[in-house]
């Protein structure tokens, strides 16, 4: 059996399987249609869905939701994501499980706001103040922007972090047959407890890659919540140990928790490699499977995860590969990354960004995968 479906309906469905219990965002093309399907979709199983006045009351809404016990999520587009900025650093300074959803279009600033593109890759890693690691996960299918949902939640909650969902327009908006077994209920994560009736520290860690334990604000226990630097009781601190021990740990918990989800068609003795992500792993993979039936040597590396960097998926799909092939619909925001992992290879970037897709034959032609 199949549905036909959208991408951002496919976010909403995850959004309820994973127990999101609390939406708030502002109508903004393309991501809209995520509001108005949380503000039908929450209210009868007994959430709450909010359409805020801007886009900084939204994710302020759902920082203060989260940390009354709810699973929160918010979802906008390049501009609101802009505004979102300050909230963001607030949401990984207070240890904040929230899921941010980008509905990516043409930028920067209003753009071509009915147009596509994936130019926010960067932004959503570095910006917000502080330069501290995050997650963020990118779909390149309907199925996966279900799945990815609710993988999402499941790691805000498991690190009591913000994560981004990075979608794009042309996911979100395209409808496309998915298999109904695809959609079925997965493994749903919950934020562990603060011990009941004992004394409470909500930044209390043993390690610095472990997760304080939570409990909410208004509840039975003492809550201090600050966007400050601050110790285990939550009062601000201004000692530089204790800074650099806190913020090792934000940092620590996101590289060694964070999820390192790929797709691989590695070819033995492959001597390209093509990297891709988003919706251009849709046009990547046709590419890469044209190539084999020329009898090309060519392996494709689809990401899920692109920050933390799945570094060593990347170098380990790149032994023996003589060139990496980047396609993206931005200036080349990611091939820096896969620069960086692969010193002796030479990476090509297939760029584009002027609102059209990037075809298979774009891919073949300026990868050079014909030559391969």
């Amino acid at each position: 059996m199949y549905a036909f479906l959208d991408g951002n309906e496919a976010v909403v469905l995850g959004a309820l399987q994973a127990g999101c219990r609390f939406f708030a965002g502002y109508p903004i093309t393309p991501a809209t249609s995520i509001l108005l399907g949380m503000l039908r979709a929450l209210p009868p199983v007994g959430g709450v869905a909010l359409q805020a006045e801007d886009e900084i009351a939204s994710i302020g809404l759902c920082i203060g939701a989260s940390m009354g016990g709810l699973k929160a999520m918010t979802a906008t587009s390049g501009p609101g994501i802009s505004l979102y900025s300050e909230n963001i650093g607030l949401a990984i300074m207070g240890e904040v499980p929230l899921v941010i959803v980008d509905v990516q279009r043409q930028g920067p600033a209003t753009g071509s706001a009915t147009q596509g593109a994936e130019g926010d890759i960067a932004f959503l890693r570095w910006g917000t103040s502080g330069g501290l690691p995050v997650v963020v996960l990118s779909p390149s299918t309907v199925a996966e922007c279900y799945r990815l949902t609710v993988e999402a939640f499941n790691v805000a909650e498991r690190l009591r972090s913000p994560v981004f969902l990075a979608s794009s327009k042309e996911l979100a908006l395209t409808r496309e047959r998915v298999s109904v077994a695809s959609l079925a209920p997965l493994p749903v994560e919950e934020r562990v407890p603060a011990a009941p009736g004992a004394p409470y520290l909500p930044y209390a860690v043993r390690g610095q890659e472990e997760v304080p334990a939570f409990a909410p604000i208004g509840g039975d226990q003492l809550v201090r919540f600050t966007a400050s630097t601050h110790v285990e009781a939550g009062n601000i601190t201004g000692d530089p140990a204790r800074i650099g021990r806190l913020v090792t740990h934000l940092a620590a918990k996101i590289t060694a928790g964070a999820p390192s989800l790929t797709r691989a068609d590695l070819r033995e003795g492959a001597q390209v490699l093509v990297v891709a992500y988003g919706v251009v792993a849709r046009a990547a993979r046709e590419a890469v499977q044209l190539a084999h039936a020329r009898g090309r040597r060519v392996s494709l590396l689809t990401l899920q995860t692109l920050f933390p960097v799945p570094e060593a998926a990347i170098q380990q799909a790149a032994v023996g590969v003589r060139r990496a092939v980047v396609p993206e619909l931005n200036l080349g925001q990611y091939r820096l990354e896969v620069e960086r992992l692969l010193p002796g290879c030479a990476v090509v970037g297939v760029n584009k960004m002027n609102t059209e897709l990037l075809s298979p034959q774009e891919i073949l032609e300026q990868g050079g995968l014909w030559a391969s």
